[in-house]
């Protein structure tokens, strides 16, 4: 059963009598935003369709004041579920910022469960309830734009041919293992140390150089490749074995069997794409394999290369931010696909119109979005200043263009995007995702933007009021 909050005193009228004095200044303007109603309903809304009746039955379930709050800490201060809930439970500031006063803190466990709940779409909700606050207490007016893209890795080891198979034998033989366990006897060899000498062999292998190196690693490769294909077959008669034998087992050991022999084949499918790549990659030389798999766990990851010297190549997602004044994120869109810049600057420009009702008066990006096409589009949303520095040689009426006060100035504001980047990568963990899968990574970057916006919000000056003047 869903509820709001707990209904008790607070342990500080209980307990400290001057607690308040204890609270940080930014903790105690965030709590103020939290009070919202509006998103409380959204979060209660989310939790209540987990269940068809999840609202009126049931025991108590944790409140949504508590699970809110709780998630606002934990991307906040970027701890893990387990430092959450121990730096809660062990501090009076947090109980009372997370309305749970002399209750139980729920576990690690319970809040990834209730997690879950919050898709995208409760996300970009929330953050549009935040926008309007910030319109309210005069944070943000609109009048400014800036869009930029980052990664967000996946977290997962540096995908290579040999441990991307590796990867897929091993879950195999694991899956295979736990269905034994229930049905019982089942026929299959476990070759996973086999497995482990191959990869050893590929890597010794790897560092020679020439033809004689390149000549030994195709002889391993294809060595390995044969045993790949030995385990996925191997895995195929075996979930057939486990469907027979299931059959007189008990309902709830039938359904573990069934949920047991549909990730056999999803890894089996996994693996066999792998295994065309290993084949277009290392016996023909095709480097530009299309649909290439990064990873068996995260099989959404894509390679990303935006030209950094440290990094040139990361693993996740491409990731659009798009900023108005104080720092404040007004949208943000994890892209299904890799996309090339340029294609997110219009859908930018009709998200801001969508929240604040008309155009900037400025908007800016850097270079990847520079195009005439995209100038026009927004001159043609009736923008004043468009911002986007173009590469290459430029004529004399360009570079005069681009030596405005004006731009030169939009320019120096864009930059700051940079910098609020480094600053969810830093303190709010988007440098890597640590939720599984493609809903983890929405949930993951939407909350990172919602504590940024909330920290926005609790460092921002207090609106000015206008006195009417005594005549």
């Amino acid at each position: 059963m869903v509820r709001r909050q707990h209904a008790q005193r607070n342990i500080f009228e209980m307990i400290l009598p001057d607690g308040e004095k204890l609270w940080d200044p930014a903790l105690r303007r965030i709590d103020e935003v939290l009070e919202d109603e509006a998103l409380i309903d959204q979060v209660e809304e989310a939790l209540r369709r987990r269940r068809p009746q999840s609202g009126v039955r049931g025991r108590p379930g944790t409140p949504v004041a508590v699970v809110l709050r709780m998630l606002v800490l934990k991307h906040l201060y970027q701890w893990s579920f387990e430092e959450c809930e121990r730096e809660v439970r062990g501090s009076l500031v947090y109980r009372a910022f997370c309305h749970i006063g002399c209750e139980a803190v729920p576990d690690d466990t319970t809040l990834i469960r209730v997690a879950q709940a919050l898709g995208p779409e409760v996300l970009k909700a929330m953050l549009e309830r935040l926008v309007e606050v910030a319109r309210r207490r005069q944070v943000v007016r609109g009048r400014k734009l800036r869009v930029d893209t980052t990664g967000v890795e996946t977290n997962i080891h540096h995908p290579t041919d040999s441990t991307l198979l590796q990867d897929g034998v091993r879950v195999l033989t694991r899956t295979l293992h736990k269905i034994r366990r229930v049905v019982g006897k089942l026929r299959f060899r476990d070759r996973t140390r086999s497995v482990s000498r191959r990869v050893f062999a590929i890597a010794t292998e790897s560092r020679k150089l020439g033809e004689e190196g390149q000549a030994g690693l195709k002889k391993l490769y294809r060595q390995w490749m044969g045993t790949t294909r030995a385990v996925v077959r191997q895995a195929a008669r075996a979930v057939g074995q486990a469907q027979r034998r299931a059959k007189p087992l008990a309902p709830r050991r039938r359904q573990r069997v069934q949920g047991l022999c549909q990730q056999v084949k999803h890894m089996s499918a996994l693996t066999r794409r792998v295994l065309e790549q290993t084949r277009a990659r290392v016996l023909k030389g095709d480097t530009h394999h299309p649909g290439k798999v990064l990873s068996v766990f995260e099989s959404h990851t894509e390679a990303i290369r935006k030209g950094k010297k440290v990094k040139p190549t990361e693993f996740g997602k491409l990731v659009k931010i798009q900023e108005a004044e104080s720092q404040f994120i007004t949208d943000y869109e994890v892209c299904a696909e890799r996309v090339p810049d340029g294609e997110l600057w219009e859908p930018s420009l009709e998200r801001h119109q969508q929240l604040f009702g008309r155009p900037p008066h400025l908007a800016t990006a850097d270079a990847a979005f520079a195009s005439a096409a995209n100038e026009r589009a927004a001159t043609a949303r009736e923008i004043k200043h468009v911002a986007l520095p173009r590469r290459g040689r430029l004529s004399a009426a360009r570079r005069a263009h681009q030596q405005q006060r004006w731009f030169r100035r939009a320019l120096r504001w864009r930059t700051g995007c940079e910098g609020r980047i480094s600053a969810l990568k830093r303190r709010h963990g988007l440098s890597r995702c640590r939720y599984r899968g493609a809903a983890g990574m929405e949930r993951w970057v939407g909350l990172g933007v919602l504590a940024n916006n909330l920290l926005a919000l609790a460092r921002a000056p207090a609106p000015k009021s206008r006195m009417s003047s005594k005549r």
